[in-house]
């Protein structure tokens, strides 16, 4: 792993060197002749050269490497490079889950449909795709779900749930959205005319935008099964409202339990 001073990596420096503890951030570690690094802080050992391995295998995590490809650069069996992946992929769904909370202000809803190349229907009422739902917060936060169906009733729930009364909601013309004025004012703007309304400027692009940003980084793994798609979905959140900030930095925290100031 090269690291600059300007790089987003620099903050895994003094970790690599094992000049800090990965755990506490404390300097107060010592270098056993095992090659194992103890902290004289929090008292916890960690190999080193397999902290180096971890390391390394989360740089390529951030650089949205795929598992089999970052596992021949590396050198390293795939099962290693997979288990650190899949991992921080568990953590990163607990954690937006949690950071979730409600969106307020003007607010885009919009569903998408994600799954491989398939002859037949497409978009609402296409068989054998994975249904996702979701929130955007103009100049903010998206939050996204994977749903059964969008039904009015699942939105509704899901609105009513992540939401805060009172918001301003724009959605396009699908009839699942005609009961959202319960909840505060709703625009609409039709599709089939076009995407932003000429009278009132009405839009849903930025969730719109969203689904593009996310189709694009999973169109690099080439295929992903049903079962992990959850935590494929919830990493690009993640990375979407964090986009602002080193994101290989916190992905140090969430793994490790620490970062670097």
């Amino acid at each position: 792993m090269v690291i600059g001073k300007s790089s987003h990596f620099s903050c895994a420096a003094n970790f690599l060197r094992g000049r800090k503890c990965i755990f506490c951030g404390s300097f107060k570690v010592l270098r056993t002749a095992r090659g194992y690094v103890k902290c004289g802080g929090c008292g916890k050992t960690k190999s080193l050269s397999r902290l180096r391995r971890e390391i390394a295998i989360l740089q390529g995590f951030y650089q949205l490497q795929p598992a089999y490809r970052l596992a021949v650069d590396l050198g390293l069996d795939i099962k290693v490079v997979t288990r650190v992946y899949q991992r921080l992929r568990e953590a990163l769904f607990h954690l937006c889950e949690l950071e979730g909370g409600r969106l307020k202000g003007e607010i885009e809803l919009d569903e998408a449909y994600f799954g491989g190349r398939r002859k037949g229907r497409r978009g609402r009422g296409a068989a054998g795709k994975s249904v996702v739902f979701g929130l955007l917060e103009r100049e903010g936060r998206v939050y996204t779900k994977v749903v059964e169906s969008v039904s009015a009733e699942t939105l509704m729930n899901h609105i009513k749930a992540r939401t805060k009364k009172g918001s301003v909601y724009y959605t396009d013309a699908f009839r699942g959205y005609r009961s959202l004025k319960r909840f505060g004012k709703h625009h609409t703007v039709s599709h089939s005319k076009s995407f932003v309304d000429k009278r009132t400027k009405n839009h849903i692009n930025g969730i719109e935008g969203f689904w593009s940003y996310a189709k694009h980084i999973l169109y690099n793994y080439r295929g992903v099964s049903k079962y992990h798609f959850p935590m494929y979905l919830k990493e690009i959140e993640y990375r979407f409202n964090h986009r602002k900030e080193n994101v290989f930095k916190q992905f140090l925290q969430i793994y490790f339990g620490y970062v670097s100031p």
